[in-house]
């Protein structure tokens, strides 16, 4: 069967017991493939019930979970426009799209959001109902709309049919929010066509099939997550959805999962606390742990061979195959996306037997533009692979990487404008990120166009790659690279205060808290090595000349990142203004010495 829409693919999904797997009221439960198609008709035939008609949106706030498919694909069976968003944005962006949306219908997950959403839907001009996945006294749940499709199946079933017989391909399917790094969100316009095509651009990279099982952890409001989710259904794959972030390690042993999607900082954070743990160990231990990680840093899929072939063997053995007993023991593939990956960290876990297939994309490509495969003829670290089949990329005079292909965007909601600026008229896509293609095949990012800056002598730096250099540090958890118009480049570093306060203890430095942490002499001298170490490996105008430690983790929560970890860089010159004014304090001296004639 040909799949043109995306509720086609639940005609082709392959029966499992375990199709879908989430935590329910402290246990697992397991549905069926039937028991998935089932429950996604009676919410679709509930949806009729409740009026909800072709080109209607639905919106959704939502943690990972069965549910969600059921949803989805209720929607979008009868017509609707599915609009999912992240549950970490703020009250005013909430606002902001419920109600440029023209959303009809609100379902959230748990009381919490419940609860908050709530004192904002008097607001929302078009919203006519909230209602809860999660059980709330006096809230209209999920379920009713559920069972009142399975009670009126017989009176919906043809006109269901008629329905789904009306939709085409480039039917408007979703509305996903971009969360941006700096101003309001834009509603990116996405077709069962602009899904489905990027979703068959890359089925063949996959190295699961029908037998395998993954577990799903990034927000299916993500776009990556979301079409993967896609690619697992369309494969046969089961899919178990982790209980939470604090779950992730604990449920890819449980389910000895063979593969996940993740972004660059959870990766970071698993090598860190890998590496951590060998540093602890002692004598021949510590050696041969650390001789194995020296050995992944070099690796590449055609090195299986030879001398190095014969090294790695031994190393997988003693030390990496404990590695991927840590994530479960059956780890193959791990995707990642949303940031730019250590090309190091591809190399070990690679090394260590669980393939990392970097790619890249944005929302408006839904999302997949380039992406690594799994063995040598199209996989290499510190690229982000060779172009989808079916797109063409150019890179225009400047480096911005130009794409077009099926997999882009019908357009912004409500802003032509915006839409004619970014697509011209050939179909040509302006990412706003720059970039090189290495052996005339495989793309290389090498930072966001409207990131990179001069200093006052007009010479360019791109801080991403800058930053992503010197993250390689146990130390530092995030950085931003710093130095507009400035004489000389400077950063912001937050701290990895895990291992700072380790770090911290062993060395004997006593302190209250994290204020008068980073404010130690020793720590600033130690962080002082850690740049210095980087800076030779960096130009003379990369180089960090100067840095303050902030005293706080930067997380999407506080707003310093976006909900996809990318530095949200307007909101942390705006809180940290004080202290960058204080980085080049000298200026302002100069000035003032200037206009007194000194």
């Amino acid at each position: 069967m040909d799949v043109k829409r995306l509720f086609d693919i639940l005609d082709i999904y392959v029966d499992r017991e375990d199709a879908v797997v989430g935590k329910l009221n402290g246990e697992w439960v397991k549905y069926s493939t039937t028991e998935y198609k089932n429950n996604a008709n009676y919410f679709s035939y509930g949806l009729l019930d409740y009026g909800i008609k072709k080109g209607d949106k639905v919106a959704t706030v939502m943690n990972n979970r069965p549910e969600w498919n059921f949803i989805d694909m209720g929607i979008t069976q009868v017509g609707g426009v599915h609009v999912p968003v992240y549950p970490t944005i703020s009250d005013e962006e909430f606002e902001h799209i419920f109600t440029h949306s023209d959303a009809k219908f609100l379902i959230v997950s748990d009381k919490l959001l419940y609860d908050r959403l709530s004192k904002i839907a008097d607001k929302i001009p078009k919203l006519e109902k909230i209602i809860s996945v999660d059980k709330i006294d006096g809230a209209e749940n999920w379920k009713d709309i559920l069972d009142g499709g399975k009670n009126n199946e017989a009176k919906y079933k043809e006109e269901l049919i008629k329905v789904k017989d009306s939709i085409i391909e480039t039917d408007l399917v979703s509305i996903i929010y971009t969360s941006g790094t700096t101003g309001v969100s834009k509603g990116v316009m996405l077709s069962h066509k602009n899904f489905l095509e990027n979703a068959k651009a890359v089925l063949h990279l996959v190295p699961l099939n029908s037998d395998d099982k993954v577990l799903s952890f990034l927000p299916l409001c993500h776009v990556l997550e979301r079409v993967v989710n896609y690619i697992y259904q369309y494969i046969g794959i089961g899919i178990y959805y982790a209980e939470n972030s604090g779950t992730i390690a604990n449920d890819l042993k449980q389910f000895n999962v063979n593969g996940f999607v993740t972004v660059p900082r959870v990766l970071e954070m698993v090598y860190d606390k890998i590496i951590s743990k060998g540093k602890d160990l002692t004598g021949i231990k510590k050696k041969l742990f650390f001789w194995a990680v020296d050995l992944g840093t070099v690796y590449s899929l055609e090195k299986d061979k030879g001398l190095y072939g014969l090294k790695l063997k031994i190393a997988r053995k003693l030390i990496f195959s404990k590695w991927n007993e840590a994530l479960g023991g059956n780890v193959r593939m791990i995707v990642t996306g949303g940031a730019a990956l250590q090309p190091r960290l591809a190399r070990i876990f690679s090394a260590a037997g669980m393939i990392v297939q970097e790619g890249y994309g944005l929302t408006e490509t839904s999302p997949i533009i380039s992406f690594n495969g799994f063995s040598a003829h199209n996989n290499m670290a510190g690229t982000v692979g060779p172009i989808i089949d079916g797109g063409e990329l150019q890179l225009a005079k400047d480096g911005e990487i130009l794409f077009r292909g099926p997999n882009v965007m019908m357009g912004y909601y409500k802003n032509e404008e915006l839409t004619k600026e970014v697509i011209d008229e050939e179909g040509w896509f302006k990412t706003g990120d720059i970039g090189i293609l290495v052996d005339n095949k495989f793309l290389k990012i090498t930072d966001r166009k409207k990131e990179i800056f001069k200093n006052s002598a007009g010479k360019y730096i791109a801080p991403q790659s800058i930053e992503n250099k010197l993250k390689e540090s146990l130390f530092i958890d995030q950085l931003m690279v710093v130095g507009e118009d400035e004489k000389f480049t400077s950063a912001l570093i937050s701290p990895n205060f895990d291992h700072l306060h380790f770090w911290a203890s062993k060395h004997n430095i006593h302190y209250r808290d994290n204020i008068e942490l980073v404010k130690n002499t020793e720590v600033i001298k130690k962080y002082q090595q850690e740049v210095t170490g980087f800076n030779k490996s960096l130009g003379q105008v990369e180089q960090i000349k100067r840095f303050r430690l902030v005293c706080e983790l930067w997380t999407s929560a506080s707003g310093e990142l976006s909900p996809t970890l990318k530095l949200r860089r307007f909101k942390i010159y705006e809180k940290y203004d004080r202290i960058l004014r204080e980085i080049y304090q000298y200026r302002e001296d100069e000035v003032n010495r200037s206009a007194k004639g000194e």
